[in-house]
Order: structure tokens, then C-alpha cells, then sequence
């Protein structure tokens, strides 16, 4: 069963992304809670004519998240964090004061869902991230948590 998304979905795929899937998980859980629409033949054209209006605003949100990623890649980012005499770290660093490090230093907010850690930050250390600014965009940071 084909059918289109109407937001994006983890595992699964974009929002308006037209996706191949099991009838039931289609009929009993996309289609009722409102995530997708059944791919018709009149759907598919609608799709396809709302795509090519959407083109042109995607060319630019792509290109805004290209200059984003090129900025993000040249920080160089400070966190600071308690630690012990050893230089661990009282709990942890996430991806929420990564984000707010990066807000303050660029300007504009990353959604710290979109911010994946390769590692549990646990010591001081030089380190790195991910961060996804666009479906096909995405940039690798690197940081460094000192201790305060």
C-alpha cells in the first residue's frame, strides 16, 4: 500500500514523501491518527503539483542550511562544566547545553533533537557532533568541555 506522509515520521520517512507500507500499519495506524493519506490517483497528482510549488522553497532552505553548516564547522565551541580533581564530570553534558552554546555563539537555534552525541560526555575532553539542519544536510561540530 502507497501512501503519502503528511509530517515526518522517525524510521520511516519525510513529510510528503510518498512511502510503501504494510496495509495494516497503513489502514489501522497512519491513516486514523491523521500521519498519512491513502496515494490515490488524484492524490499523486495533487502531490505532484504541490511539489513543484514547494521546489523552489526547498532550493532555499537548502542553500540557507548549506551556509548554516559551513558556519557551524568552523566554531569552535567551549562547554563548561563542573567537574572533580580528576576531570570527571558531576553528571553529564547533552545535546540541550550544546544547543544553547550554539545559539549563542551563531545566532539562530538548533532543535537539540536535531543534535546527535557520539559519545556520553562524561570527562573533560575534546569531542564531537552531528547536528542535522535540513533532511540532506547536516554538519559535524567539534567541542571541547572544560571544566569551570
Amino acid at each position: 500500500m502507497d501512501v503519502i506522509l503528511k509530517q515526518d515520521m522517525p524510521n520511516l520517512g519525510y513529510k510528503n514523501e510518498i512511502i510503501s507500507v504494510k496495509n495494516g500499519y497503513g489502514r489501522n495506524f497512519l491513516i486514523p491518527k491523521g500521519y498519512a493519506i491513502l496515494a490515490t490517483e488524484t492524490a499523486r497528482k495533487i502531490h505532484a503539483e504541490n511539489m513543484k510549488q514547494r521546489a523552489h522553497k526547498e532550493e532555499k532552505l537548502k542553500n540557507e542550511a548549506l551556509d548554516a553548516a559551513k558556519k557551524l564547522e568552523k566554531l569552535e565551541i567551549k562547554i563548561g562544566a563542573k567537574t572533580s580533581t580528576t576531570g570527571k564530570i558531576f553528571g553529564s553534558v547533552n545535546t540541550i547545553q550544546l544547543a544553547e552554546e550554539i545559539a549563542k555563539q551563531v545566532g539562530f537555534n538548533v532543535d537539540r533533537r536535531n543534535i546527535k552525541l557520539n559519545d556520553n560526555i562524561k570527562q573533560v575532553g575534546k569531542y564531537s557532533a552531528i547536528v542535522k539542519l535540513h533532511r540532506e544536510v547536516s554538519a559535524e561540530i567539534k567541542f571541547e568541555v572544560i571544566s569551570e
